[in-house]
């Protein structure tokens, strides 16, 4: 028994291990800034994401805007307050990375358009770093997937026509895998707040299930 216990610490140590190194490059990727696909990164590339081997639930939604870009943390902006508070989270245990990881569709914020709105995430992040991320994941039970962007690239042709259908349909990806479940959001940015008073049966249905499975998996 000795033997056996030994051999699994050894394996999460050197899992931890190898995301470790996987998430110090991405940290310290500048391929939108010197390789990249389409424009040019309009300012210094600052990485943000947090993740660890023995995470249960992981937010994956666009990118950083100004005020992450500015802090170097997810989520330190009202749309961190408004997601907090569907997941019935505190700021503490939404932060500890043992137990959620929060991994963006873009790493990096990728500037604002002639409107003042943000860009969409830069494609460079997802066809280099995610697969290789999310391999490294393998105590994910539950990822939220907030967004169109993020949607679309893990649940794919299982996309309905659009995000609010997406959401609509939200029971149908708990079982689209074997593990982990998808539960898909809208993004929880002021922008959204005519969808939310024009959709309430999300607060009705889709909050309740996201709060328990919370509790549950943190």
């Amino acid at each position: 028994m000795k033997d056996i216990s030994e051999a699994v610490q050894t394996s999460a140590t050197d899992m931890n291990g190898n995301l470790e190194n996987l998430l110090n490059k991405i940290r310290r990727c500048r391929v939108c800034r010197d390789q990249p696909t389409g424009l040019v990164l309009p300012h210094e590339p600052r990485p943000v994401l947090r993740a660890s081997a023995t995470a249960r639930v992981c937010i994956s939604g666009q990118a950083p805007g100004t005020r992450v870009q500015a802090s170097g943390t997810p989520f330190t902006d009202p749309s961190g307050d408004r997601l907090r508070e569907w997941m019935g989270i505190m700021a503490r245990d939404f932060y500890d990375e043992t137990k959620i990881a929060i991994v963006p569709m873009g790493f990096c914020f990728p500037g604002l358009n002639d409107k003042g709105g943000d860009l969409p995430p830069r494609r460079e992040c997802a066809r280099l770093w995610h697969r290789k991320l999310f391999a490294g994941l393998p105590n994910l039970e539950l990822i939220l997937v907030i967004g169109i962007y993020a949607q679309k690239w893990h649940l794919g042709s299982y996309c309905k026509s659009n995000l609010t259908e997406t959401v609509r349909h939200w029971k149908d990806y708990l079982t689209l895998k074997p593990s982990p479940a998808y539960l898909p959001l809208p993004h929880p940015s002021w922008r959204n707040n005519n969808w939310l008073k024009q959709n309430p049966w999300f607060a009705f249905e889709v909050l309740p299930f996201l709060k328990n499975e919370i509790r549950r998996l943190c």
